[in-house]
């Protein structure tokens, strides 16, 4: 199978463009890097930009599936970022569908995100489920990081959220993650395509980002740890996240890939979305420690401090992935830190 990998010289790109190698397929890397990076030379290599009709359709030709890779990621600095993000994430978007359109290619393995579902789920003991508002700058500013029932103000259990709770995007990334997925769905229905949305939870590993405000949170702590200061934790450290590894994303990039190849994942004409998580929840304070005692100190500074736009807890079911499309993490949180902790970094990309 010939897979385009749009964004494949990237952190989770490259790592999907050597995994479809391992599986016997034949890689097509979209990068808009200048210069071919660390990727296997047995993979195509197309330097151009998704927003560009005509790379596009340069890059599409031949090709069976495409694996959509491409985009600016993280919570970004300011509103000043908006149309950058959009730009790249929808118009960029956008402009691949319409290529796939034109060139008659049906089957797209989308890098959705956790972020769409905004706070994760809770359950108040009196009111049941519960979908809590943005936490008020005030309430942050004190130190009340958790959110409270809406109804009665009391605190709140979290779960696991399944891809069936409804979106609630809270920053610009995050909107322009979920427009993805309806311009995705769109051109199924229009189409007959077929998609399947891997929507990934915090992925970490070697080939991460040093020192960008578009990064993760496991690489602004490894990047502390390198230059001997101690990873700052904002908030109390309590949140809780996912964190899976980055190979076990490649991983089911893969699966999604062979799926759609053999008429699964998605129906004719829909988009079919996944939770792409490790099923082992730990909060952010739990990792920044595992990550600094397996790189040698020092230990996290937790400070107190908070970003508006951010959620408190937000952790995956990836039953979903697990059962009907047979995937399963192989790189448990103590292993993937302990192994994260020494592994290369790249210096970022210029924007």
């Amino acid at each position: 199978m010939r897979v385009l990998v749009t964004g494949g010289a990237g952190f989770v790109g490259s790592h999907i463009v050597e995994a479809l190698l391992a599986a016997g397929d034949e890689p097509v890397v979209l990068d808009l890097l200048p210069t071919r990076p660390e990727t296997p030379p047995e993979a195509a290599w197309i330097q151009g930009d998704v927003r560009d009709a005509e790379t596009v359709a340069t890059a599409l030709v031949g090709v069976d599936a495409v694996c959509h890779q491409a985009a600016m990621v993280g919570l970004g600095r300011d509103f000043a970022d908006a149309p950058d993000y959009v730009a790249t994430n929808d118009l960029g978007t956008a402009r691949l569908l319409a290529g796939m359109a034109e060139a008659g290619v049906g089957r797209l393995a989308l890098a959705g995100s956790m972020v769409v579902y905004g706070e994760g789920r809770y359950d108040c003991p009196a009111h049941g489920r519960v979908r809590p508002g943005p936490r008020a700058p005030e309430w942050l500013a004190a130190g009340a990081f958790e959110p409270r029932c809406p109804s009665c103000g009391e605190s709140l259990v979290p779960g696991e959220v399944t891809e069936d709770d409804p979106s609630d995007p809270r920053n610009v990334y995050a909107t322009t993650k979920l427009a993805q997925e309806h311009l995705a769905a769109a051109w199924a229905r229009a189409t007959g395509g077929r998609v399947v949305s891997l929507r990934y939870h915090n992925v970490y590993g070697d080939r991460m980002p040093r020192d960008t405000p578009y990064a993760g949170v496991a690489s602004f702590f490894r990047s502390a740890l390198e230059r001997g200061e101690p990873p700052t934790v904002y908030e109390d450290g309590g949140q809780r996240r996912d964190f899976v590894h980055v190979e076990d994303v490649a991983e089911a990039n893969v699966v999604a890939l062979a799926a759609l190849a053999a008429d699964q994942g998605a129906a004719a004409g829909t988009l079919r979305a996944y939770n792409a998580g490790s099923g082992e929840p730990h909060t952010v304070g739990e990792m920044a420690t595992e990550l600094a005692n397996a790189f040698g100190g020092p230990a996290p500074r937790v400070t107190g401090g908070y970003r508006l736009g951010d959620v408190r807890h937000i952790t995956a079911s990836s039953r979903r992935l697990r059962e009907e499309l047979g995937w399963r993490p192989r790189v448990g949180f103590t292993e993937g830190m302990s192994r994260f902790a020494t592994a290369p970094l790249r210096a970022p990309a210029s924007r």
